[in-house]
């Protein structure tokens, strides 16, 4: 697990929901819009998961691309982050497709099939990154994606490219690396490297 300076407290150098609010707020909206970050990937009708989704920026955004009929599985381990969620959820109307999941610091605890998964500027907060991915891998729906994406200023391009082998050697390959500001990331997916 890359070390950071965030405020952390509680599981396992995981930020408490607090201090999420220093970056999920109004102005995170134009620096990471969700229909910009994950419009190629996020379809109408998918079931798709937001890992760490916290106070639910990407998950409501997903939820407003995968429409009516689609799904989206909001997994934190911070019951406070989900009850947030829920709440923004419902005012935007969209706690129909959200399905919100309190998982434990080891596992993610679900059997689930996602089209396509987003591990947003959390994979470094995992202690144990090969069952990580071993587990995503296991909820991939055939063809699906996992897109992640770490915080340029706590992990380092090095300590990137070493998740990334990790990823490899469960079995993920790079398929691309978009452009997403102040991150480094990564599309992967089972197939061959495109």
């Amino acid at each position: 697990m890359a070390s950071h300076s965030t405020p952390c407290s509680g599981h396992r150098g995981v930020c408490t929901w607090w201090i999420a609010y220093t970056f999920d707020n109004p102005l995170r909206r134009l620096i990471h819009k969700p229909q910009k970050v994950l419009g190629n990937y996020v379809k109408e009708g998918m079931t798709v998961m937001d890992l760490g989704c916290g106070m639910g920026h990407f998950s409501i955004g997903m939820a407003g691309l995968v429409g009516p009929t689609g799904k989206v599985i909001a997994v934190d381990l911070q019951q406070k982050m989900l009850d947030i969620l829920g709440n923004r959820a419902r005012r935007a109307g969209l706690s129909d497709r959200i399905f919100a999941y309190l998982c434990q610091a080891d596992d993610i605890g679900l059997e689930v099939s996602a089209e396509f998964i987003l591990a947003f500027w959390m994979v470094h907060e995992v202690p144990d990154q090969k069952f990580f991915f071993k587990r995503l891998k296991s909820m991939l729906a055939a063809e699906g994606k996992i897109l992640i994406a770490e915080p340029k200023m706590h992990v380092t391009a090095e300590t990137f490219e070493k998740t990334l082998d990790i990823a490899q050697s469960c079995g993920l390959q790079c398929i691309e690396r978009p452009d997403i500001r102040f991150s480094r990331t990564a599309l992967l997916g089972t197939g061959a490297i495109e």
